[in-house]
């Protein structure tokens, strides 16, 4: 799974298609000295394109209201949100959602050992769960998310309920209201980020942005089919394709 996801990221680097047909070579590249920095010691998947999107959402929130990562691994794109955040002088409230469940890319579960070693899966779904941790506390210890432990489903299903309930780092902290940004790096199949979609939607704001990962129109994934079809809705207008899609609610 993780080797086609490097591949796709690679393509799309260095090409990919318009809706309309048009072929682009070039994306919007904001990397500076710490995101370089950064890439170097915390292991991730996140195509350079995001961070210009990641920039442009914080830049105009529409409210105070919390943004959602859903998918972290093990803290990249946390740590990049934090730092967007930061630079634009954002306060909202970040909360990722997680179970660092470790299946293969066509969803079935994968083997009992780590390939090519003795190493359980459990085990190091554990050590990807404390590599998050490590890596979130370090880069991102003036501004900590709030992150649940939990499947996105559950996820909404306790935002639904404004549950409190207890993050990683051991603190409470009420689930519930609405968000203004959401970041979809969840299971890319068409059905799980579809209900993504849909659970961030009942929720977003007017005037609020979604950014589907891996949803360049070069990526043969559910999250590219269901962008564009968000994209194509009355409900929202597209913001950029850099190569992903960033959405903005009308």
């Amino acid at each position: 799974m993780r080797e086609f996801k490097a591949s796709l990221r690679r393509l799309a680097n260095k090409m990919y298609r318009h809706v309309d047909g048009r072929i682009r070579a070039r994306h919007i590249d904001i990397t500076d000295e710490y995101v370089r920095s950064l890439m170097t010691v915390n292991v991730g998947f996140l195509h350079y394109g995001n961070l210009h999107l990641f920039n442009f959402a914080i830049e105009r929130l529409p409210s105070a209201a919390p943004m959602l990562e859903i998918g972290s691994y093990c803290g990249l794109s946390t740590n990049l949100l934090t730092y967007y955040k930061r630079r634009n002088g954002v306060t909202n409230k970040l909360f990722t959602c997680d179970k660092w469940v470790w299946v293969n890319s066509d969803g079935t579960p994968p083997l009992e050992t780590f390939p090519g070693t003795d190493i359980a899966t459990d085990a190091m779904r554990d050590f990807v769960k404390e590599t998050y941790i490590r890596n979130v506390e370090r880069f991102s210890h003036d501004d900590l998310p709030y992150t649940i432990e939990t499947l996105s489903d559950e996820f909404f299903a306790e935002w639904v309920k404004r549950s409190a309930v207890i993050d990683v780092f051991g603190r409470s902290v009420d689930l519930g209201g609405p968000i203004s940004f959401a970041y979809i790096d969840g299971n890319h199949s068409y059905d799980f980020a579809r209900r993504d979609f849909e659970n961030c939607d009942r929720f977003l704001e007017q005037g609020g942005f979604i950014l589907f990962d891996d949803s360049s129109d070069a990526a043969d994934l559910g999250s590219a089919r269901l962008a564009r079809e968000a994209g194509r809705s009355s409900r929202y207008e597209i913001i950029a394709t850099n190569p992903n899609y960033l959405v903005r609610k009308l």
